[in-house]
């Protein structure tokens, strides 16, 4: 009776095995799809960095950059429409995240929500430090912003933004730690 178990398990357990690695398989394509629908979500950042002093970017450096600047316009646009500020996600940090609470909140207490419609970023980095622990950077972004009073559009805004912007590193990430947007004329 042992045996003829024993040869049982044995004859079932590949199949199993393989019946398991395709569940993993399968699995591990929806995760793979997830994560490159929400790649494709992400506005598109285009980064310069010629010429940069004290020292010029790393590649690896300057991709992740971009990705978590991405990433902080996308959540950005996410609170703005929501009013929610825990959209805001991990990206911004002080100052910044500190002056877009308050105007989330502000907005959403008057029962206005603001909808960005986000055709793409060119950033230019005009100073890295000589430690890394810091990068700014100018942000000519085209920008479509949508003011809602509930779901009445009340004014669309359509013109390019400048914004002169803050970077320093984390332990996964690159945090947004100020934000300013500045006049086009005065550079």
């Amino acid at each position: 009776m042992k045996q003829s178990r024993m040869k049982s398990i044995a004859a079932v357990t590949p199949m199993r095995l393989k019946i398991s690695f395709r569940l993993l398989t399968a699995l591990t394509l929806v995760v793979a799809a997830s994560f490159g629908a929400m790649a494709q979500s992400l506005p598109a950042v285009h980064l310069v960095a010629d010429g940069l002093g004290p020292r010029p970017i790393e590649q690896l450096t300057g991709t992740t950059i971009v990705h978590h600047y991405a990433q902080a316009w996308n959540d950005l646009a996410d609170a703005m429409d929501s009013g929610r500020t825990s959209s805001l996600g991990e990206e911004f940090v002080g100052l910044a995240k500190d002056r877009l609470v308050k105007r989330i909140t502000e907005q959403r207490e008057a029962g206005l929500h603001v909808r960005i419609l986000d055709h793409g970023h060119q950033l230019k980095a005009v100073f890295y430090s000589a430690d890394g622990t810091a990068i700014q950077l100018i942000d000519r972004a085209q920008l479509e912003i949508q003011t809602f009073d509930g779901d009445r559009l009340l004014d669309t805004d359509n013109a390019p933004r400048e914004y002169i912007i803050l970077m320093t590193p984390g332990a996964d990430r690159w945090y947004v730690r100020e934000l300013e947007e500045v006049s086009v004329k005065s550079f």
